[in-house]
């Protein structure tokens, strides 16, 4: 393949993300794994075949025209909600530590919220490149598109899927945003979803609780405390250098599940300064590049769609870096390539093969006009 036929530094930072996160959730789990399943590689051998199936899925997806993609968006969205309507249900959805967010099938697990972030960016940007200047009205315009973001949110509260909630909406309001609409129908909207969102966090226990513990986490360090603080004394331990990879003293249970949602403390522990800085570039790198896919899209459809996309990847980095950090309340946001998850990788790396095709049509536009001048 040329080196100019996609974008070749999105190509390249995705697998060295790639590779760093199958890595990473084989150090951060193998003791975990050991004790649960007798089996330290049993996370790792899950993780890389997804990866497989991913970056196969990622190259197939990048031959394929995005704007005949997004012609399905329509039906994909209505079967993403479907998804989400039955994953609720006893007996069809599968309920894990008190959430409904899982089909299991024995083999695998897949979870539809992950279908519905994709959804959401393809079908917005779908709909509003086919709708000029739609957004300037209020009524006509942006509340359709906010009834349906209500009806995904609504769907994932009820897991409920707090995070998912949160990156959802704020993907698709970044995309209405992108796509012309107007600032004081934001300022509006806040005026009573602010308050709404307060209410659902005082009227949660669990909600109310995380709260409090990022206020003072050191308050209670051996309970509601117990994983940020210990997520804190990972990073905190790493140094410059880090301690080395599988060194981590951490992951021995101080941290739960120390591959998912806190891996990125364990990295930092493991790797130093040094390393959590090189992934976080990596990060920026890959972001710097989406931006850039969306400004030189040859249609609005490919922007609007590169502008989802790495808001998604964005808003994940932003949340997940910040509850590791105790610089917000603790909220289950992935990390990007990193996470254990199969699904969650999956449709991101269709995602990116997305992104990659959008980035072609840009170096054919720009081959086009070399040809003509």
């Amino acid at each position: 393949m040329k080196r100019r036929d996609f974008d070749f530094w999105i190509f390249v930072t995705v697998l060295l993300l790639l590779a760093l996160g199958v890595s990473m959730v084989y150090s951060a789990s193998s003791y975990y794994a050991s004790r649960k399943f007798g089996n330290k590689e049993y996370y790792l051998i899950r993780q890389l075949i997804w990866a497989s199936v991913g970056i196969v899925a990622m190259l197939v997806v990048s031959r394929l025209d995005y704007r005949r993609l997004a012609q399905f968006s329509p039906i994909l969205m209505l079967v993403s909600i479907i998804l989400l309507v039955l994953v609720r249900i006893p007996g069809i959805g599968s309920k894990v530590n008190g959430a409904w967010r899982w089909f299991n099938f024995g083999f695998a697990s897949f979870q539809p919220s992950e279908m519905a972030k994709l959804s959401i960016i393809l079908f917005f940007s779908f709909s509003l490149s086919k709708k000029n200047d739609i957004l300037q009205y209020f009524w006509k315009g942006l509340v359709p598109y906010l009834l349906v973001v209500g009806i995904v949110d609504a769907l994932l509260m009820i897991q409920p899927h707090f995070s998912a909630t949160i990156l959802v909406t704020g993907v698709a309001v970044i995309i209405l945003f992108a796509a012309g609409a107007r600032i004081w129908h934001f300022i509006l909207l806040a005026i009573p979803v602010i308050p709404l969102g307060i209410y659902f966090v005082l009227t949660e226990e669990y909600r109310l609780e995380r709260l409090l513990t990022f206020l003072d986490p050191f308050e209670d360090p051996t309970d509601t405390g117990y994983q940020i603080v210990n997520s804190l004394y990972a990073i905190g331990s790493g140094g410059i250098f880090g301690k080395g990879i599988g060194q981590s003293v951490q992951k021995h249970l101080y941290i739960p599940e120390p591959h998912t949602d806190f891996i990125f403390s364990v990295a930092a522990e493991e790797l130093g300064f040094i390393g959590a800085t090189t992934i976080l570039l990596l990060f920026l790198v890959l972001i710097w590049r989406g931006i850039r896919v969306a400004m030189h899209a040859p249609d609005t459809l490919g922007s609007l769609i590169a502008v989802g996309m790495t808001s998604l990847i964005s808003l994940q980095v932003i949340v997940n870096v910040a509850v590791v950090t105790s610089s917000m309340p603790v909220t289950g946001m992935p990390l990007p390539f990193f996470t254990y998850g199969g699904s969650s990788l999956a449709f991101l790396l269709v995602g990116i093969g997305i992104l990659l095709n959008i980035s072609r049509s840009c170096n054919n536009k720009y081959r086009l006009k070399r040809e003509k001048y």
